[in-house]
């Protein structure tokens, strides 16, 4: 019994660095044993269908192909289509009315113990908010991305793990594309 996945890689085609064509992608999750695998926009998200017992493996996999055949590491994080559902229902945010086209997620490697989770600073970037949730951080970021200090590299610090951001579209469309 297969299942499907979401693959989200951090850190490829932005600016210029370190560039992955998506072709390629594709065939390294298909070499680690995956199958429909398919790739949606440029940035490193990756739907496929696996056994529950490859999962565990296919991260590792793609990112030692990653730094065989293009000299840089790659973190990869996943979640199944079931898990993605939840982090779109459990969003605060929306609950609370506020514009989607503000609204990100940051996708933790590990969850984080309670300690480091209070290591965060709610106040960091104000007026943008975050809320800790398992293994996701919800966004609200009035005045968009470019403009938080809430970043990666702080969750990743703070958090002692490793996370990738997208959008809510990008989020809700992962979903769509992850459903069908």
């Amino acid at each position: 019994m297969s299942d499907t996945y979401v693959a989200l890689l951090r850190g490829i085609n932005l600016g210029g660095k370190n560039k992955l064509p998506m072709k390629d992608l594709v065939e390294m999750f298909g070499v680690a044993g995956c199958r429909d695998v398919e790739s949606y926009i440029q940035s490193g998200n990756v739907i496929f269908r696996a056994d529950p017992s490859l999962s565990a493996t296919v991260a590792g996999a793609v990112t030692a192909q990653i730094a065989e055949r293009f000299g840089y590491r790659v973190p990869v994080i996943l979640r199944t289509a079931a898990q993605l559902g939840a982090v779109i229902r459990d969003n605060p945010f929306i609950a609370a009315g506020a514009a989607l086209d503000a609204l990100h997620v940051m996708f933790l490697a590990d969850q984080p113990t309670v300690l480091a989770g209070e290591r965060l600073d709610p106040e960091r970037s104000s007026p943008d908010a975050f809320k800790l949730l398992g293994r996701e951080v919800y966004l609200h970021l009035p005045a968009g991305a470019a403009h938080t200090k809430l970043t990666n590299a702080y969750f990743d610090a703070k958090l002692a793990t490793t996370c990738t951001g997208r959008n809510w579209r990008t989020v809700t469309t992962l979903f769509g594309l992850a459903g069908k």
